[in-house]
């Protein structure tokens, strides 16, 4: 199911949002531009990952570290061992829309 979640003038280039999908906590990216899209749960413990400070593409969970792609999920450090979901992210006129499930 595709949804939209904000207007591209929402988000400015390196600022981040947080919002919920149902039960999903997720939080969306603008990194030069480009809209990314995770799920706000690290894999290592839970803990809301968004919260964290990026670099590029990376984004550093505030609790211990884990640090993922903003691009994919997937894990990039320890102690995180697996990815977090990630959603495609598709602009439509001005809008920002995900798909999910």
């Amino acid at each position: 199911m595709r949804i939209t979640i904000a207007k591209k003038d929402e988000v400015t280039e390196g600022e981040k949002m947080m919002f919920a999908v149902g039960e999903k906590r997720l939080a969306l990216f603008n990194v030069g531009g480009e809209f990314y899209c995770i799920g706000d749960i690290c894999s290592h413990d839970d803990g809301p990952v968004a919260e964290g400070e990026c670099e590029g593409y990376e984004i550093e969970c505030p609790r211990h570290g884990a640090k993922f792609d903003l691009r994919d999920g997937s894990v990039l450090s320890f102690p995180a061992i697996r990815g977090i979901p990630s959603y495609p992210v598709e602009i439509v006129g001005d809008e920002i829309t995900i798909e999910v499930e």
